[in-house]
C-alpha cells in the first residue's frame, strides 16, 4: 500500500507549522509577566516574599510596614501563614536564623491590639447651673434680683467642678527581641493519667504570654542530647513542644538562644484515684523578654 504524496506533504506542513509556533511562543516572543501582584505568585515564591518581609522587620522593627507588605499576598490570616511557613522551614532544615525571623514577625502580628480612642474633653459631662453656663458671676446683683428662686436653695452646686480625666493611650506590647535570653518562669509536675507517661511539655512565650513558634529547645541527659522545636503541633499551641522522658533519668532543658535552664528534671511518681501508681510528666515554661 502506497502513501499518497499529498498526505506526506500535509503531515510535513503540519509539523513545520507546529515547530514554527513553538519557536515563536518560546523563543521569539515568550510570555512575560510584568508588574504581577504578589497575591498571584506561586506558593514557594510567596514563602520567599514572606521571608524577605520578616528579614526586613528583624532589621527595622517597622511592624506597620511589614503588615502592609504582607497584605499584598492576600493571605486570609497572615499570622497563620507565617506560623505555617516557620514549621515548613523547620521541617526542611533551613537555617534557624531565618526561621526565627519568620516566627518573630508572626508573634509580633499576634500581639497587635486595637488602640483605644481618647475621649475628647467635650464628652465629659459638666454639672448644670454652674457659673460657666450663665457667663456672669454668681454674686451679681442683677442675678439675685431677677431670679425668683435662688439655685443655691433648690439645687446645691458643688464648689469645685469634677476633674476632667482622659484615658491614657495604651502602649504597644513589646515584641520579643531576636536572640534575647529566655527566662524559666514555670516548672510544674503534671499528674494526668490521660497523658503519656513521662511526657515533658515545654511552652515558650514572650513577655505578653503569646506563644512563639520556631523556638529551638535543647534537652540533655547523661547519655544523650535532643533538639526539639516549638510549633510542630499547632493544635496544642504554636509555642508548644514535647519530649518523652525515661523514668529515673535526670534531664536538663534549655533554650538554644541561652537563658535560665531547667535542671535535674525527672518524671514524677503519681497515683490514680484508685491508688494505682503511674509515671507523671513535667510542664516547664520559658519566657523571652
Amino acid at each position: 500500500m502506497t502513501v499518497k504524496p499529498t498526505l506526506i506533504a500535509s503531515l510535513f506542513a503540519l509539523l513545520v507549522g507546529f515547530g514554527i509556533g513553538l519557536a515563536y511562543a518560546w523563543v521569539i516572543l515568550p510570555v512575560q509577566s510584568v508588574d504581577a501582584q504578589p497575591r498571584v505568585l506561586r506558593n514557594d515564591f510567596k514563602d520567599d516574599f514572606r521571608s524577605a518581609i520578616a528579614a526586613a522587620y528583624a532589621s527595622n522593627a517597622d511592624l506597620e510596614r511589614a503588615r502592609s507588605r504582607l497584605d499584598q499576598l492576600g493571605d486570609p490570616d497572615p499570622y497563620q501563614a507565617l506560623s505555617a511557613q516557620a514549621q515548613r522551614m523547620l521541617a526542611a532544615g533551613e537555617p534557624m536564623e531565618s526561621v526565627q525571623k519568620v516566627a518573630l514577625l508572626a508573634s509580633a502580628l499576634q500581639e497587635m491590639q486595637p488602640v483605644a480612642i481618647e475621649p475628647s474633653a467635650t464628652e465629659t459631662p459638666v454639672p448644670l447651673n454652674t457659673p460657666e453656663e450663665t457667663g456672669q458671676p454668681p454674686d451679681s446683683e442683677t442675678d439675685t434680683a431677677e431670679t425668683p428662686e435662688p439655685t443655691t436653695e433648690a439645687e446645691p452646686v458643688s464648689t469645685s467642678a469634677p476633674a476632667m480625666t482622659t484615658t491614657p493611650r495604651p502602649s504597644r506590647t513589646p515584641t520579643p527581641t531576636l536572640g534575647a535570653p529566655y527566662q524559666l518562669v514555670g516548672e510544674d509536675p503534671v499528674c494526668d493519667p490521660e497523658l503519656e507517661e513521662g511526657l515533658l511539655q515545654v511552652v515558650v512565650t514572650d513577655l505578653s504570654r503569646r506563644q512563639i513558634p520556631g523556638a529551638e529547645i535543647i534537652i540533655v541527659w547523661n547519655s544523650g542530647e535532643e533538639h526539639i522545636f516549638t510549633g510542630l503541633k499547632p493544635e496544642l499551641g504554636h509555642g508548644y513542644a514535647d519530649f518523652l522522658m525515661t523514668p529515673g533519668v535526670a534531664y536538663s532543658v534549655r533554650m538554644a538562644d541561652g537563658g535560665t535552664p531547667a535542671s535535674e528534671l525527672s518524671a514524677p511518681d503519681c497515683t490514680t484515684t484508685d491508688g494505682e501508681p503511674y509515671v507523671g510528666g513535667m510542664r516547664i515554661t520559658f519566657q523571652q523578654p
